[in-house]
């Protein structure tokens, strides 16, 4: 009774701010969490046999032979490689060049002008990848790709980027940090924002240059930040951007060897198969890989600095 009686009391006491929460509160309930129960199709040789909860009671239990569809064939080395190395590199050089370009965008006297900066890198993230796509393409197409008629002006042989794997990892980088630098900058530009000021003035004060404010205040604070997202990105490391791997690339079979990433060859599957417990075997395994990087990042993190780690 005194559990319940002050359990009423908090309530009561906090239902303004649990009101507040109450809309996130049910759309991680009913779009996070009670589609975990559709987990179970991994394990079930899915068919469509009435309702969806029929259909998931009525298949076949098959255990883990839908897991086989991502490790049974000789693709399976190439999509864990290509989604691992790209995502890797997306995390690392990201962090660098959004914490570069935030810091750089906070030293601009003028502030309006770096709000024309600011908005000018902010918009990409906001177009599709479908767009980007086309994008990419009027850049790279052989006959009438702006960077070939660079290349015949000077004199130069046209080259064929849609049959050429050798170029992709550097254009998927590439077209990757333009499309997310200015939403990830934006997240440490704000942070930056929210430094004491103080600090800078009493280390000009002490005869500090801007490169020392900078590496001895700005990035110390930044650090929880960097640490948290970093993280994060790290629990979505088995995840690939579909958009950026299918789209971006045309679906070209001549580029598979460096563009295909376990989002795609999924989708690929599904479309050849209609194998919707494949498709759900592969989520599962991604989902699972990247809790246990989490914790183990989050474990290595708290040896280090607990006030850094995310739990």
């Amino acid at each position: 009774m005194k559990t319940l009686g002050r359990f009423a009391k908090d309530f009561n006491r906090n239902k303004a701010l649990l009101l507040m929460v109450l809309p996130a509160t049910l759309w991680f309930i009913f779009f996070s969490y009670l589609p975990m129960l559709g987990t179970v199709i991994s394990f079930k040789e899915y068919r469509v046999k009435g309702g969806f909860l029929s259909s998931i009671i009525n298949s076949k239990w098959v255990g883990f032979d839908n897991f086989k569809f991502l490790f049974s064939t000789d693709d399976a080395f190439i999509i864990t490689r290509n989604t691992l190395l790209y995502n890797i590199v997306f995390i690392f050089i990201g962090l660098v060049l959004a914490v570069a370009m935030a810091i750089v965008l906070s030293e601009i006297a003028n502030k309006k002008l770096a709000k024309w900066y600011q908005t000018g890198m902010f918009l990409p993230y906001f177009l599709s990848w479908v767009i980007v796509g086309y994008f990419a393409y009027s850049f790279l197409s052989f006959d009438r790709g702006m960077v070939n008629k660079i290349a015949l002006s000077l004199g130069f042989d046209p080259v064929q980027f849609y049959s050429e794997p050798k170029y992709w990892p550097f254009i998927i980088v590439i077209v990757f940090l333009w499309k997310s630098l200015g939403y990830n900058s934006v997240v440490y530009l704000a942070a930056i924002m929210g430094i004491d000021k103080s600090l800078y003035e009493a280390a000009m004060i002490d005869g500090a240059n801007k490169w020392q404010q900078i590496r001895n205040i700005t990035l110390p604070m930044l650090t929880p930040l960097m640490t948290i997202l970093t993280l994060l990105a790290i629990g979505r490391i088995f995840y690939a951007d579909f958009g950026l791997f299918y789209q971006v690339t045309r679906d070209s079979g001549t580029l598979y060897e460096v563009t295909n990433v376990i989002d795609t060859y999924v989708y690929r599957g599904l479309k050849t198969t209609g194998e919707i417990g494949m498709s759900t075997a592969a989520g599962l395994y991604q989902s699972f890989v990247g809790f246990v990087l989490v914790i183990t990042s989050n474990y290595v993190v708290r040896k280090f600095n607990k006030d850094n780690a995310l739990f």
